[in-house]
């Protein structure tokens, strides 16, 4: 923990023996060492504390962001089907719109009567190359 080797803690032992004398040396170091244990102990409730906390933060964090995302899903469904109702609305429309504009089947064929009944064709098409060609002969 304090990086300290063996000749460290033998002059510390030497230092405590020279200056606390051998009578309270003993008890001198077992209320060291007691002290050193509960500094770890709380050291290390501190650190799972922190941890926790933390843990506790990307929890809330992962909860906040779970309820964001359901709260954008449900505006997607939302929009989805307002997007889908004004869709259907308006396709009704247009088919009206379009039914009140094309007359019905019966009235498409009474207009064929008037036409008398021919239908509307194409000019067939004419070879230009060979009028060129007549053109050129008599020129």
């Amino acid at each position: 923990m304090f990086d300290m080797g063996f000749g460290e803690l033998l002059l510390i032992a030497v230092v405590g023996l020279l200056v606390i004398g051998p009578e309270r040396l003993p008890g001198t170091i077992r209320t060291i060492s007691l002290w050193l244990g509960r500094f770890r102990r709380s050291f290390n409730e501190i650190r799972s504390e922190i941890e926790r906390e933390v843990g506790a933060d990307e929890i809330r964090r992962q909860l906040h962001n779970e309820q964001v995302m359901a709260s954008l899903k449900e505006s997607e469904k939302n929009l989805q089907s307002a997007l889908e109702s004004t869709t259907k609305t308006t396709n009704d429309a247009l088919q009206q719109i379009g039914n009140s504009i094309m007359p019905p089947e019966a009235n498409a064929t009474d207009k064929e009567d008037e036409l008398g009944g021919t239908e509307i064709t194409e000019p067939a098409p004419t070879d230009h190359s060979e009028k060129l060609n007549d053109e050129q002969r008599r020129d």
